[in-house]
């Protein structure tokens, strides 16, 4: 029995997809199948791994992006609830909910903001603050162990590549 739902399916090369391809359909372009299919194999994986020590750590992944977003802001650790979903690439209803949730398990505060008018700040509450910091140690530390197969010079060149490709993605 797998032990994970891709185990049996990340099995078959993607060399041997492509080939399959080409010999199914002939003349479609399957160069891309090479990268992208291990691409969508790792992120499944590495989403799933996140997901599994989120929940160990005791903290969702929207929690760990508002707290985190937060965090980065940097002393006073205080932005606005339209800066937030700007960072966290959400709507504002979304980061209203987010922020909520957080306001009400004592990991942040919400303020008239001085920004503008009708603005609302977001403040990291000392029990938000040491919350990310120890989730974000743990994780990072955890993250850290799932990339040893890769040499530094390695994780540089695919850095790079993975930026260079995500940049590419965004601007279309």
């Amino acid at each position: 029995m797998p032990n994970h739902p891709l185990d049996d399916v990340a099995t078959i090369a993607a060399a041997d997809i492509a080939a399959a391809w080409e010999r199914e359909l002939p003349g479609a372009p399957t160069a891309s199948i090479g990268v992208i299919t291990p691409l969508w194999r790792v992120a499944k994986l590495l989403a799933d791994e996140r997901r599994r020590t989120l929940v160990r750590l005791g903290v969702d992944a929207a929690t760990l992006d508002l707290l985190s977003t937060l965090r980065r802001a940097g002393e006073p650790w205080t932005l606005t609830t339209r800066e937030l979903a700007t960072e966290c690439l959400v709507t504002a209803g979304a980061i209203s909910q987010r922020v909520a949730r957080a306001e009400r398990a004592g990991l942040v505060t919400r303020a008239a903001s001085d920004a503008w008018p009708r603005a609302v700040a977001v403040t990291l509450t000392r029990a938000g603050h040491t919350t990310i910091e120890r989730v974000v140690r743990q994780l990072l530390l955890h993250e850290e162990g799932l990339l040893t197969a890769l040499h530094h010079d390695e994780r540089a060149r695919l850095a790079r590549s993975l930026e260079t490709l995500l940049g590419s993605l965004q601007a279309r």
